[in-house]
């Protein structure tokens, strides 16, 4: 087991501005956050507030203009890009609201995809993705290509694909925002059993009821933190 206490996340003063032109636009305005290992925390706020922003600073999807993100006891804001490139792929896990799966690849293939730029085989790649597949209950759409899933499937294809290499953290940016409400109920009940298996999870929502069932809630207004839950 986990000890629960130990930080995966550390986040210290963080600040990202965007410049257009002469215009400097703070969305994160000195951000502190600890999350701890297995946790599955919930960061909600209204439109604008800075949500998807920080999730992808803390992801290493962007780099924040100042402060320091440790993950796992790393400073990844110190790293070079080759080496974040490289732990994106091996540590973490990616799930973003519009499904992000390559059109012209089966279910298997689209999972199989980070597997093999991690350098397992083909073969073995395939055996990994069906097994995942079969863990978010779609072992009967191994071989359907994208257009022939419904939303709600293509959203466990790519969560399938997110946690078949056992990242450390897995985040999602509002995954249920274009599922209707069986299928929003579906992913977030994947999302808790993987979290009861130890999994951390960080996720961006805007529903109410999705907050209601993790571990924690981080609100967010106008680039800071306003409270917690």
């Amino acid at each position: 087991m986990h000890n629960q206490k130990e930080n995966i996340i550390e986040i210290k003063q963080i600040i990202k501005s965007f410049v257009d032109g002469d215009k400097v636009t703070t969305v994160l305005k000195g951000i502190d956050l600890e999350i701890k290992r297995g946790e599955f925390v919930a960061i909600m706020g209204r439109s604008g507030a800075g949500k998807s922003t920080l999730l992808y600073q803390i992801s290493l999807l962007d780099h924040a203009t100042s402060g320091e993100i440790w993950v796992d006891g790393i400073n990844v804001t110190a790293m070079h890009e080759d080496e974040r490139v490289s732990f994106r792929l091996k540590e973490l896990g990616y799930v973003f609201q519009d499904y992000a799966l390559l059109p012209d690849l089966t279910a298997r293939e689209n999972v199989s995809v980070p597997l093999i730029m991690q350098g397992y085989d083909i073969a073995e790649a395939y055996q990994i993705a069906e097994k995942t597949l079969v863990r978010v209950g779609l072992g009967h759409r191994v071989n359907n290509l994208p257009a022939k899933l419904s939303g709600g499937e293509q959203q466990r294809v790519s969560i399938a694909r997110a946690i078949a290499h056992n990242p450390k953290i897995l985040f999602a940016d509002e995954p249920t925002a274009n599922l209707d409400s069986e299928s929003s109920g579906m992913i977030l009940k994947i999302f808790q059993e993987l979290n009861a298996e130890g999994q951390t999870i960080v996720m961006v929502t805007h529903e109410d009821e999705y907050g209601d069932a993790t571990d924690r809630v981080v609100f967010l207004k106008d680039g800071q933190i306003s409270n917690e839950r």
